[in-house]
């Protein structure tokens, strides 16, 4: 059977998974560690996949591969193919000035951007970094010749471009349409780039990367393997949990993410929804919150327990927490937007203040929060039918539970793994079967809860109390 690669090159690390084509079984996986900070040298990134492949033990026998990757991250490459400068990261934040002056600026303010790109400026689209390059180091600007994502310039290494490509390999990059979606100068209704927006941000419209449907593959490796479109990472992890219309993905990490299968592109003028799109034709509007798990290890260090005796205390409480309410902007909050927010606990008597009720309401207070992101997509008529929970936070049991509740809807957990790869895998053998295989998830578990309304309006309650 022949075998697959998939590439998660995340902020933190590269990972590599090898499957099979057509059962999905995994032969073999490696990873390295990318350096830290919101600025990298994307040689670092290409260094780390080299260090994976090893340790995943090669591509000799593999026969297609693909790299999903952090989105947003602006890598400027000169006429000669060289790296300009060290790439901005999706997290680094110095051009959020540039992109309160792109809404300002536009006619119509954020309806303008939602109608255009779907996604009103924030500060990690490469859009805004374009900007902040102009204004700051103009020359900079003006030797960048192309510019790619993260995924797309590790792909066209992959194809055996770099520095010294010239003209030749620079018109060679190639991207899909998730992660140009990121860029905030592709418009994911339309399908094309905005030139407007380019001579806007960085002065001129410099090359960028042909936009690959999703089964393209127009590049191979020097030794032949077929290389995929890719994917931003996102998209590569509803493909990795293959999630469908109607699917709603939440992912409980650092920070939390709900996004969507939809079926036409998403405008939310408010900037709640990034109106993304995924990695098989349809779209992937997406809600971001900034307190996830972090809120649970914080209450765990409070109450001395570890996250597991977290989940078992929570469990012991009844659904509400007897009153107690933890409202969880522990460090600001992006949906709703209120960056200067902070935490409260609301409700507080003699008789709830116990550890049981403690764990309950922080467990809840996420899910709530949570739940504040799927009513953004709702309110855009995207239909939600079942959840998918995904990241660190999901093999809370407390967590599952009550999201089950919370939201209303059945929670499926797929097994622990490296979602992200695996999409970019199962888009490989898409590309070696045409067309995306179904493979068989092991250890999946699906829970339902009878439904908790109460909790979510004491919640938004509460939480109004931070506007």
């Amino acid at each position: 059977m022949p075998l697959v690669a998939g590439i998660d090159s995340s902020t933190q690390s590269c990972k590599i998974v090898i499957r099979d084509a057509e059962s999905g079984v995994l032969v073999r996986q490696g990873q390295a560690r990318h350096p830290e900070g919101t600025e990298v040298d994307p040689e670092a990134w290409w260094s780390a996949l080299q260090e994976a492949i090893e340790a995943g033990g090669g591509l000799d026998d593999v026969s297609a591969i693909s790299v999903a990757g952090q989105q947003h991250g602006m890598v400027c490459l000169d006429a000669d193919g060289a790296i300009v400068r060290p790439a901005l990261l999706w997290n680094d934040t110095r051009s959020a000035a540039a992109a309160e002056l792109l809404i300002s600026e536009a006619p119509g303010g954020p309806g303008y951007w939602a109608d255009a790109t779907g996604t009103v400026p924030v500060a990690s689209l490469t859009a805004t970094k374009l900007l902040w390059l102009s204004q700051n180091e103009p020359e900079n600007a003006a030797r960048t010749a192309a510019v790619c994502l993260p995924h797309d310039w590790l792909s066209w290494r992959l194809a055996g471009f770099g520095p010294g490509s010239g003209a030749e390999g620079l018109a060679a990059l190639r991207t899909d349409r998730s992660d140009a979606s990121g860029t905030g100068y592709w418009s994911p209704a339309t399908g094309s780039y905005l030139p407007e927006v380019l001579e806007r941000t960085l002065g001129h419209v410099p090359v960028l990367p042909e936009v690959l449907g999703p089964l393209g593959a127009e590049l191979k490796t020097p030794s032949g393997i077929l290389i995929g479109a890719g994917a931003g990472d996102n998209a590569g992890a509803a493909l990795g949990v293959n999630a469908r219309l109607g699917d709603v993905v939440v992912s409980v990490g650092t920070s939390g993410t709900v996004f969507a299968i939809a079926s036409r592109p998403s405008a939310d003028p408010t900037g709640l929804v990034a109106g993304f799109a995924d990695a098989t034709g349809a779209f992937l509007p997406l809600v971001c919150t900034l307190n996830a798990s972090r809120v649970f290890d914080a209450t765990a260090a409070v109450l001395s327990v570890d996250l597991a005796e977290l989940s078992r205390l929570a469990l012991t409480a009844p659904a509400g927490a007897r009153g107690l309410t933890l409202v969880p902007y522990f460090e600001g909050e992006r949906t709703p937007n209120l960056p200067d927010a902070s935490g409260s606990l609301h409700g507080l008597t003699l008789a709830n203040f116990t550890p049981a009720n403690v764990a309950r309401a922080a467990i809840e207070g996420v899910a709530c929060s949570l739940a504040d992101g799927l009513k953004a997509l709702t309110d855009l008529g995207i239909t939600a039918e079942r959840v998918i929970l995904v990241g660190g936070g999901a093999r809370s049991l407390a967590l599952q539970q009550i999201l089950a509740g919370v939201f209303g809807l059945p929670v499926t957990v797929p097994e622990p793994g490296e979602y992200v790869a695996d999409g970019a895998a199962r888009q490989a053998a898409g590309i070696l079967l045409g067309a995306l295989p179904v493979w068989e998830a092991e250890g999946a578990i699906t829970v339902n809860a009878e439904p908790t309304p109460e909790v979510l309006e004491r919640y938004s309650a509460a939480a109004a109390s931070a506007i």
